[in-house]
């Protein structure tokens, strides 16, 4: 590697006394240092080269500098939810170099002995809470990096509201330094008004139901006013489209997002195309309630005008109402390889539907559903609308 005008550096609660010689040299040898006011002052820092990182944080400042020697201070490990990704996106290879410190997930881990990779490590210092909420099963361990002492309160009001309250809680403050401190609750109880910060949250969960892990969920844990594909109808929908880890969804006529919601907890992206403002204002709801409002985009508007200029799809989902119109468009748009799952309900796009599949080929499947109910002194079936689903590749 030639010499790097960059290094990113990982420093902790001890300082100095916790860098390597390695470290200190590359702090000892640059002209301007980034970092937060702590990271600053822990390095002891003089102001002549010290620059604290604006707000709202941009790594702009840095990058102007391209060419001189500059070091930059983080937390830890600078690549677990550190600044280090964010600046090596915008470098060369040659421009930069590491030198990774312990981070505070290891530190806690090792305080209480647990498997670090069985253990989820969230950064909740610039996302709601609610992200966590897919990680929430009883026997899963926890840490969560927050950003303060309100943040680790919220943390644990967030997971006792969703019945986690008798979970084993641990504030983890100024870890791996002199003012290292851990102190265990239950979720449920009161946290002490002196917590301080830099603070991280363990958890060991118990109490509570997660989500399941199967397509499907119960249509009750959706915000929607009826306009919802319905949860056995949602599941053949899902296992159709065959969500995978960073595929993009586009979820055309999104209703209530339920399907776009169960594509991103099973680790994609999805776009959800909503014409009514009232439903595109539930799907955002729903998207922040499961915890995927980072992965879940809403986009106000009808398909196909609203599809310009967003990313390609691995996979496609027509909910209901397509037209001769749009299926065209969609299939002069998406690329090779995309998955295009299309239901109809009504007998003209029923006819749209199997014109399509003669033409072009694909999956053809007719569900019906009844469901139990009472019928006078006994029970009898109530049939549901019957669904056609069509699935293809393109």
């Amino acid at each position: 590697m030639s010499d790097p005008w960059l290094s990113i550096i990982g420093i902790g609660e001890d300082g100095l006394n916790g860098l390597t010689a390695a470290s200190r040299d590359a702090l000892a040898s640059a002209d301007m240092v980034f970092g937060g006011p702590r990271h600053l002052a822990l390095a002891g820092v003089s102001s002549a080269r010290a620059q604290e990182w604006p707000v709202p944080f941009t790594t702009a400042p840095v990058l102007a500098l391209r060419g001189q020697k500059v070091a930059v201070l983080t937390s830890g490990d600078p690549f677990w939810f550190g600044a280090g990704g964010s600046l090596a996106r915008d470098l060369e290879p040659d421009a930069w170099r590491a030198f990774p410190g312990v981070s505070t997930f290891s530190l806690v881990a090792a305080r209480l002995g647990w498997r670090l990779e069985t253990t989820v490590c969230a950064g909740l210092h610039a996302v709601p809470v609610a992200g966590i909420r897919p990680s929430l099963q009883a026997g899963q361990r926890m840490v969560a990096l927050v950003a303060d002492a309100r943040a680790a309160v919220d943390f644990a009001a967030y997971v006792a509201d969703r019945g986690f309250g008798p979970s084993r809680l641990w504030l983890a403050e100024a870890m791996g330094g002199p003012a290292e401190r851990l102190r265990e609750f239950r979720a449920g109880d009161s946290l002490p008004d002196d917590i301080a910060a830099p603070v991280a949250v363990a958890v060991e969960l118990a109490g509570g139901l997660g989500l399941p892990r199967s397509s499907g969920l119960n249509d009750d844990l959706f915000a929607h006013d009826g306009q919802i594909t319905k949860r056995p109808v949602r599941a053949l929908a899902l296992s159709a489209l065959a969500p995978r880890p960073g595929e993009r969804l586009w979820d055309i006529g999104g209703g209530s997002g339920s399907v776009s919601v169960e594509w991103c907890l099973a680790g994609g992206l999805a776009s959800a195309i909503e014409a009514r403002a009232d439903r595109a204002a539930r799907i955002a709801e729903n998207a922040a309630g499961f915890g995927v409002a980072q992965a879940l985009t809403v986009i106000e508007g009808m398909a196909p005008g609203a599809l310009a200029g967003l990313p390609m799809p691995d996979a496609v989902f027509v909910g209901g109402g397509g037209s001769a119109a749009l299926l065209a468009d969609l299939w002069a748009r998406i690329p090779k390889g995309c998955r295009l799952v299309a239901h109809a309900v009504t007998l003209e796009t029923e006819s749209l539907l199997m014109d399509w599949q003669a033409r072009v080929g694909g999956e053809m499947m007719k569900v019906e559903i009844a469901h139990a109910a009472p019928l006078g002194r006994m029970r009898g079936w109530i049939p549901a609308r019957p669904v056609l689903q069509w699935s293809v590749v393109r």
